[in-house]
């Protein structure tokens, strides 16, 4: 009989994140998300929008699009830069609590060095999605920096890839994968010494530290373009806040994957979707839920 995970139960930490009275952004966290490259424009904003939406203090984007790198109105809550080398050098001089790499990043040089200036910044939480993922599965430089980066600091980076890329980087099909999805997890937390999420259907998490645990909630309105996303700027808000509310990055991942299926559960309830439902949909319903068991 193939083991079955035990059930994702990260729920009763959200309390940790209620806030004092007296705290202010510095005590939310600063989260840099890196990508955005021409054509993903919108990417690299459905990750800022949920990272700002689920409560980081500052979300900075690094937007690699020049005609994309401009306020924008809907959010001006959102601080957009353009992201040349100069500024990709100089990330270390944001001080980030957090780095979230990837969405619509791309794969051009720019997008290369991106990623080896984020392995070079130490003792952070690092969240690496979509095309960053890509870059590692064909690089064996990057594959080399992100295991070095994780035996100096372990327990701070999580890969979240669905499974096409869990397949690009265990260099077999995205149907192997579907096919075995726990024995898979186990083989890329072994490769990557990372916290590993494996979205789909019941979403699985694991790392070096924890056996696989799967989330069972979740439904067939989250296949769509931008889930992805907004679950990479969840992560990388509620890490953020983590750091100052006694939330590793273990404990936040699950806090993300748990409540971003249930926020799609919550809205089907509700009579939205599960056929259209939105990516923009779910990263409000995730502040509503969030709010309330604060």
């Amino acid at each position: 009989m193939p083991q079955i995970p035990n059930k994702l139960n990260a729920l009763s930490l959200v309390i940790r994140l209620k806030r004092g009275s007296a705290e202010h952004k510095g005590d939310a966290g600063k989260v840099v998300l890196i990508g955005g490259a021409p054509g993903m424009a919108g990417a690299l904003l459905l990750a800022g929008n949920a990272c700002m939406h689920l409560g980081a203090g500052w979300t900075i984007l690094e937007m690699l699009d020049p005609s994309s790198a401009h306020a924008c109105a809907d959010h001006p809550e959102l601080m957009i830069r353009l992201a040349n080398p100069e500024a990709i050098n100089g990330l270390h001089n944001i001080k980030p609590d957090v780095i979230a790499i990837g969405p619509g990043l791309g794969n051009s040089i720019l997008a290369i060095r991106s990623l080896e200036k984020v392995f070079d910044i130490p003792s952070i939480p690092l969240v690496i999605d979509a095309d960053a993922l890509n870059l590692i599965a064909s690089s064996e430089d990057l594959l080399k920096s992100l295991q070095n980066r994780n035996q100096r600091f372990p327990g701070l980076t999580v890969l979240t890839p669905h499974p096409g890329e869990a397949a690009g980087l265990l260099k077999i099909s995205g149907a192997d994968i579907q096919s075995n999805r726990l024995g898979c997890i186990v083989k890329l937390v072994e490769l990557t010494h990372s916290i590993v999420v494996l979205k789909g259907q019941h979403t699985l998490i694991a790392s070096p530290e924890h056996p696989a645990v799967q989330c069972e909630e979740g439904n067939s309105g989250m296949g769509t373009g931008g889930m992805g996303d907004v679950l990479t700027g969840s992560i990388a808000a509620i890490a953020a806040q983590g750091i100052r509310h006694q939330l590793n990055l273990w404990e936040s991942t699950g806090i993300a994957v748990q409540l971003h299926a249930l926020a799609a559960d919550s809205l089907v309830s509700k009579g939205v979707g599960p056929i259209g439902l939105t990516p923009s949909e779910i990263i409000l319903e995730m502040r509503s839920l969030l709010n309330k068991r604060l």
